[in-house]
């Protein structure tokens, strides 16, 4: 039996991805790499998958660990020997984290990954969370196959993801077999509006809700040319879902991103009539 190996679980896109893709084969378990602290809600999060797919019962483990340590914070046992594919997700996504958090656990925290990946013999694939923000403030097209283009960025957050691919990609010239996934700014599922975490554009419509029906929200710039890259939880997970059992997407990055995002004008509107204000 194949191992599917995590890290950031129960995390909002991990819990998602994880059944997706064990229901891609019935030979495959998984193992999810949790911090001690997130063992309580990991539980919980398990407990709730394998309600909702009874086939999956049994076929997920957790390790207790971190990225931020050598090996994982894992003993060095037979575990990574049966390891054929990796999904690397962990990262600091708080814009507010200190620099050295955000560079220990999305910089070194790669790297330790990537490291446990090379000595994986049965290895397949590595597949990689990214941002489409490793452009940082480039202006300009920025493609998939772009990386450093001289930018500069808005923020650790901008910045420590950049250099965490930048230490992937490197490890690909060198033969690791990996796939790369740029996810613009991530909000709840499309269909029902469910979501882990109430930040970005959230905080917005919490601020909206909290004023009577004749609402005030200030922005600052031109609202009529300045675009929001929104994608919703299940469009990300799907194309992950998908992309990653394809042997063509090997060595490949994609910006999972909206081709036609909305203005700040047209984004307030939409928000502003949901929330009936």
């Amino acid at each position: 039996m194949s191992t599917a190996f995590f890290t950031g679980f129960p995390g909002f896109l991990g819990s998602q991805l994880l059944p997706r893709v064990l229901e891609r084969s019935s030979g495959c378990r998984a193992v999810c790499l949790v911090q001690s602290k997130f063992l309580a809600q990991a539980r919980s999060h398990l407990e709730h998958i394998c309600r909702a797919h009874p086939q999956l019962h049994g076929r997920i483990d957790l390790a207790e660990g971190d990225i931020t340590e050598p090996h994982l914070g894992l003993p060095v046992t037979q575990l990574r020997n049966e390891i054929s594919e990796i999904f690397h997700l962990a990262a600091v996504y708080d814009l507010r984290a200190p620099r050295e958090v955000a560079m220990r656990v999305n910089v070194d925290g790669t790297r330790n990954v990537l490291d446990f990946a090379e000595g994986a013999p049965r290895l397949r694939r590595l597949q990689y969370v990214s941002t489409c923000y490793v452009s940082g403030r480039y202006e300009g097209p920025f493609s998939e196959d772009d990386l450093d283009k001289g930018q500069s960025f808005n923020n650790c957050y901008e910045e420590t993801k950049y250099l965490a691919e930048v230490e992937v990609r490197a490890r690909i010239r060198g033969g690791l077999p990996a796939t790369i996934y740029r996810p613009a700014i991530v909000v709840g599922d499309s269909r029902t509006g469910v979501t882990q975490k109430y930040d970005g554009p959230y905080f917005m419509i919490r601020w909206l809700l909290r004023q009577p029906f004749i609402a005030v929200l200030p922005i600052v710039g031109d609202p009529s040319t300045t675009r929001v890259n929104l994608v919703p939880q299940n469009y990300v997970v799907d194309a992950m879902s998908y992309l990653s059992g394809l042997e063509a997407s090997r060595g490949k990055t994609y910006q999972l991103a909206d081709p036609e995002p909305l203005t700040v004008s047209e984004l307030v509107k939409l928000i502003g009539h949901a929330a009936r204000r």
